[in-house]
């Protein structure tokens, strides 16, 4: 029956190879489309959180996460900040977002005063100088190379050319920093910012040391800078609705595939199923052999969409800064998806098969 089998697959090699590729498409969309979404986020939170400080301190009233609240902390709060106890530094910072120059999306900018900043974040100039005041920028490397800047290269944002004057390492934070100042100007936030940077001087304590700053500001917001990747995945609740459509999809191409294979097989076979019923093959035989060809079609097309996955994954972190997180968990679920939706989608024509008439289907022209 294993021969049997082998050769109706091999008997129609462009339909099989057809059959492995959508499977294939339906592992690749799950795998890759989810691992991209948790990597691109994910990679946000480890650079936000990459900046130094225990305690990241917002306004009252401060929603989300995506740099696209006003400017509502006054700088001088800062002064109080650093004379807690345990308190190592304080260093304000302004975020927004802006539309990237792909015209889709949006980018994080930070508002830094650059020498305290880096001291803090602990980054060092690779090129250039560091930014100083009016339209100038600094970008970090991995931005630098996935851009193609070069010092001297210039950024618009709000309709103004910033040029880029330095680059810098390791990336914390936004991508793209300026001065604290020109921000303030821009965003009508003059003496305010959108947070502080807060450092502890034991790390250790920084659960004791935010009580303390609790204790002078009880309404304002305290936000763990470890917590940062469970708040950004938090922040985005149409994630796992997004997450249930890839997968949906996935299952109903992974199933039809098979579904339009098989039956396109059964009937082409017509004859060959009557010959196998007068040779005394079952009904339950000749199902099977249709459900072991779909499973095998299947489990082709699963690996070969996770070796696909696996290539696009290397191309896309090798040429762009975006950051693709394959988990072993999506990997068993496309597995499940793949292999179940072809399961299924043969389900009909292995059912059609068995139950032909042998003599109707010997006179099958």
């Amino acid at each position: 029956m294993d021969n049997l089998v082998f050769s109706n697959m091999l008997h129609r090699t462009a339909r099989t190879l057809v059959s492995v590729l959508g499977i294939a498409i339906g592992v690749l969309l799950i795998v890759f489309t989810i691992g991209l979404a948790n990597g691109t986020m994910r990679e946000r939170a480890t650079r936000e959180a990459n900046v130094g400080a225990e305690i990241m301190f917002r306004a009252s009233g401060t929603f989300g996460l995506q740099g696209a609240e006003s400017f509502r902390l006054p700088i001088m709060m800062t002064e109080t900040l650093a004379k807690i106890e345990g308190v190592k530094a304080a260093v304000p910072l302004g975020q927004t977002s802006v539309g990237a120059d792909t015209n889709t999306g949006s980018r994080l900018i930070d508002g830094v005063n650059f020498k305290e900043y880096a001291e803090m974040a602990r980054l060092k100039i690779i090129e250039g100088r560091a930014i100083e005041t009016g339209d100038e920028a600094m970008i970090d490397t991995g931005f630098q190379r996935q851009k193609k800047f070069k010092i001297g290269d210039t950024v618009n944002m709000w309709e103004r050319d910033f040029k880029i004057v330095g680059t810098y390492e390791p990336a914390a934070g936004g991508r793209i920093k300026i001065p604290l100042p020109v921000m303030q100007e821009q965003l009508g936030g003059e003496n305010n910012s959108s947070g502080i940077l807060v450092a502890v001087a034991n790390p250790a304590e920084q659960e004791t040391v935010a009580k303390r700053i609790r204790e002078h500001f009880p309404t304002d917001q305290i936000i763990f800078t470890r917590d940062l990747p469970e708040l950004y995945a938090a922040s985005v609740p149409a994630l796992n609705i997004f997450v249930k459509v890839v997968v949906a999809i996935a299952a109903a191409i992974s199933m039809l595939v098979i579904l339009l294979a098989m039956y396109t097989t059964v009937t082409e076979r017509t004859r060959q199923i009557g010959i196998l019923k007068a040779l005394g093959m079952s009904n339950r035989t000749i199902a099977w052999v249709i459900e072991k060809e779909a499973i095998l079609v299947s489990l082709i097309g699963v690996t070969t969409g996770i070796l696909l996955t696996l290539l696009l994954r290397f191309a896309v972190m090798r040429t762009t800064s975006l950051v693709v997180e394959i988990e072993p968990q999506w990997i068993m679920v496309a597995f499940g998806v793949g292999l179940v939706g072809g399961t299924i989608g043969a389900l009909y024509p292995a059912l059609r098969a068995a139950r032909q008439d042998a003599v109707e289907a010997l006179g099958y022209e």
